[in-house]
């Protein structure tokens, strides 16, 4: 089961997004204001055919992990068609808002972990919404998979209210919208160390100037491997 988000209190609590530099925040409000529309009925309508790859749609095949020539699922099947968009790594994202890229750092962090995933029904009607993560390269994660309704979209594009700002939606989603932070395993990077300088080839990291003694550091995790989510 995908639990459903129906209000902005839910989404905050979902941590969805968070913290910076991740974007799948930007790129819901995005996909709300810029990417649908509602009808007479209050149904959402594409205005784009996401078979066309604009933004970087794609079709998705609804596998979270493979395994022995099986599959497991990560959304439950209605029908129709899948299609994801959200990896800032392909060129077709560049049409995106420059807000929803800002923060792709094409470095150690997780600034293209997020995605959003719709169902597409008959005449161009978007049947379901779905955000999630990736846990890795290849996975996504179930546990921080939400199904967006109508009634939150609605919100966020103001739809049944006052216009909601870029800025507003962030700050009542959780999201900080000062100078963003790197992320790293052990947390977010201090100011002074945000210049450090990564050595590709080497995948270390070279500091710029001498930096404080800090205590030896546990095995390398996932993400300090030199890597960009695709």
């Amino acid at each position: 089961m995908v639990q459903t988000l129906n209000n902005m209190a839910e989404l905050r609590a979902s941590t969805f997004g968070r913290p910076s530099p991740r974007h799948g925040l930007k790129l819901l409000f995005w996909f709300a204001n810029d990417y649908i529309v509602f009808d007479d009925d209050n149904q959402m309508v594409a205005k784009y055919d996401p078979k066309e790859g604009r933004f970087g749609f794609h079709p998705f095949q609804n596998r979270r992990e493979c395994e022995n020539n099986v599959c497991k699922k990560l959304l439950p099947y209605d029908g129709y068609p899948f299609y994801e968009v959200g990896n800032l790594h392909l060129t077709a994202s560049d049409s995106m808002p420059e807000y929803v890229s800002e923060d792709y750092t094409r470095q150690i962090d997780n600034s293209n972990m997020d995605r959003l995933i719709i169902s597409m029904g008959p005449d161009m009607t978007v049947d379901k919404v779905y955000v999630t993560q990736h846990e890795d390269l290849k996975k996504f994660d179930p546990v921080n998979t939400y199904c967006i309704s109508r009634e939150l979209l609605m919100i966020i594009c103001g739809h049944s209210s006052a216009d909601m700002s870029l800025s507003n939606f962030l700050e009542q989603a959780g999201y900080p919208t000062h100078e963003p932070n790197l992320i790293t395993n052990q947390g977010i990077a201090p100011r002074e160390s945000r210049d450090t300088k990564i050595d590709i080839e080497g995948g270390s990291r070279v500091p710029p100037r001498a930096a404080p003694r800090v205590p030896p550091r546990a095995a390398p995790g996932f993400w300090e491997s030199y890597c960009t989510i695709l």
